[in-house]
């Protein structure tokens, strides 16, 4: 063979090896179930548990906020949220966490919120929530 042939079969075996390790690498949606196990950052979906009361006391610490939600499995758990309460949470369809579990709680890091669009019936509203944010660490937009 050439030199030329086995430099590209070598190019070719590194990209798709690439392509595999960045196809595991995708993370998909866990239940808290899975986050207890896996004890890494993951990305866990469901709804708020409408029933229980929602924590936020703003003169107390303004950057502590928790609540309580099913995941896909109807496991319900605790998430704790180190920042403000996220604006229209209760009317939410469906939450994203993005965090890890500490103990038996789960720590949010960021929350999505799919929230029915208050302005078009058939139209659904997305806002994301972040710590970095809620902390100074990016800056807001400017509103004038």
């Amino acid at each position: 063979m050439k030199k030329s042939s086995v430099i590209g079969i070598i190019i070719i075996a590194l990209a798709i090896a690439m392509i595999i390790v960045m196809y595991t690498d995708s993370s998909t949606y866990s239940t808290f179930t899975e986050a207890k196990e896996e004890q890494t950052e993951l990305y866990v979906v469901g709804v708020l548990n409408k029933e229980k009361a929602l924590h936020y006391e703003p003169t107390e610490d303004a950057n502590h906020f928790s609540f309580y939600m099913y995941d896909n499995d109807s496991t319900e758990c605790k998430v704790v949220f180190r920042g403000a309460k996220p604006q229209d949470i209760e009317r939410s369809e469906q939450i994203v966490l993005t965090g890890k579990m500490v103990g038996n709680e789960f720590h949010a890091s960021k929350i999505l919120m799919k929230c029915p669009s208050k302005y078009q019936e058939n139209e659904v509203e997305v806002t994301e929530v972040s710590t970095a944010q809620t902390l100074g660490f990016v800056e807001a937009p400017a509103v004038n």
